[in-house]
């Protein structure tokens, strides 16, 4: 994707605006002389802003508007460390709610629907940020929050919720739930809406054949507004996103180029008209492509994949870089098992061990089912783990996020 003239303008005012408030990037911008950029080519010169530079601007440093027109803050839930705290203007949180407006629009959502939340409050973005979306298309907004599976889905029954909003775990755990207690007949769930963390494809058509509802995958992370940057239409997987609000970017994680369309890498964000923290050429970390061409729904606004993964996910085993995907890609082959696995990585007698645990039903050879299972990981990856087969429902389950990952090398 090329940045076009508009997109360079805002780009511009952006720049002024952050060296006049002399917040965090504002002088990181000067102490680099760019007051503003002209051409496609000048943008790429831009520095990259990280998660370090945003920890390093606690608590206020990347406040960029006055603070009598900052109204409120929020922090970003993944942070280890110095958390990292984004000023929202009244015009950020109504350009975020117009952003998740769309979204929930371009799922065939409508102000008749019942939408019922779950993602945390907070200074998390995730569930207010569902609301704020809500609340703009007119719909009516249950604020449940996260956690008592009990009384959400006692709500859910008695309020005839038509949508959920989730992260992959607990929608996963809520299908489970509603299918061991035999109250299917009594939801009345039609789509869901599902973020904040990168789910399988056996997940995805786990959770949508136990609650029978059409998915859409939502993007956004808190340094840039939060969740509803960007959705899949009906029967695509890839995302629309706003294009008009935000400029993004795919590069190689290495060398830092822009890689073609239709390319593999990570995702920078440049947020065009955001004035409490704006960023310029944020690294996300979240490993996507551009989906060139014209999409049939018909949506002007460019698309981007599914989320692949993360750049820093990478593990180094045996002197092997293992992605999770690819140990997901290999789990999902096998019919027998669930869509719920874990990895856990030590180092015992100065080596390092692999085990991944999955789940299956007593019907099946246990020692037979994990000996196949290694086989087919050595012949991917180039090395042999030690399988784990348990029953249906061992593994934990989460409310919010579950850690699929335990590297226990450096605990």
């Amino acid at each position: 994707m090329i940045i076009s003239e508009q997109q360079l303008a805002q780009v511009n005012d952006r720049i002024k605006a952050l060296e006049a408030s002399g917040s965090f990037y504002g002088k990181k911008l000067k102490e680099a002389g760019i007051s503003n950029v002209s051409s496609p080519e000048d943008f790429t010169k831009l520095p990259f802003s990280e998660k370090k530079d945003l920890r390093d601007a606690y608590p206020l440093g990347l406040m960029t508007a006055s603070e009598e027109d900052i109204v409120r803050i929020h922090s970003s839930s993944g942070t280890t460390g110095k958390p990292v705290i984004i000023p929202y203007t009244a015009k950020d949180v109504d350009d975020w709610a117009i952003m998740f407006k769309r979204c929930y629009e371009m799922a065939g959502i409508t102000n008749m629907d019942r939408i019922h939340i779950t993602p945390g409050y907070g200074l998390w973005t995730a569930g207010i940020g569902f609301q704020l979306g809500c609340e703009k298309l007119g719909a009516m907004a249950i604020p449940m929050g996260p956690g008592n599976t009990d009384k959400q889905l006692e709500m859910m029954m008695a309020l005839k919720s038509t949508v959920l909003c989730s992260t992959s775990s607990y929608a996963l755990l809520l299908a489970e739930e509603i299918k061991k207690r035999g109250i299917k007949d009594k939801i009345h769930l039609k789509k869901g809406v599902i973020g904040s963390e990168r789910w399988s494809d056996k997940m995805r058509e786990s959770i949508k054949n136990e609650l029978g509802i059409e998915l859409y995958d939502i993007y956004g992370l808190t340094e840039i507004y939060g969740p509803g940057i960007g959705i899949n239409c009906p029967g695509e997987t890839a995302m629309h996103y706003w294009d008009d609000y935000i400029y993004l970017e795919i590069i190689d994680p290495v060398t830092g180029e822009n890689v073609p369309d239709g390319e593999l890498g990570e995702i920078v964000i440049t947020t065009l008209v955001k004035e409490g923290a704006p960023l310029i050429r944020y690294r996300t970390h979240d490993l996507s492509r551009i989906v060139p061409g014209e999409c049939p729904c018909g949506c002007k606004h460019p698309r981007i994949d599914v989320i692949m993964g993360r750049t820093d996910d990478m593990m180094k085993i045996k002197g092997v870089n293992v992605f999770p995907s690819q140990i997901e890609e290999i789990l999902g082959t096998f019919t027998e098992i669930s869509s719920e696995y874990q990895i856990r990585i030590s180092h015992l007698d100065g080596k390092d061990t692999m085990r991944i645990y999955v789940e299956t039903n007593g019907s099946v050879d246990f020692n037979e089912l994990s000996k196949r299972i290694a086989e087919k990981v050595k012949s991917k990856i180039g090395f042999t783990p030690i399988v784990k087969v348990v029953e249906i429902g061992v593994l934990p389950r989460s409310e919010k996020k579950t850690k699929r990952v335990i590297d226990e090398r450096y605990d």
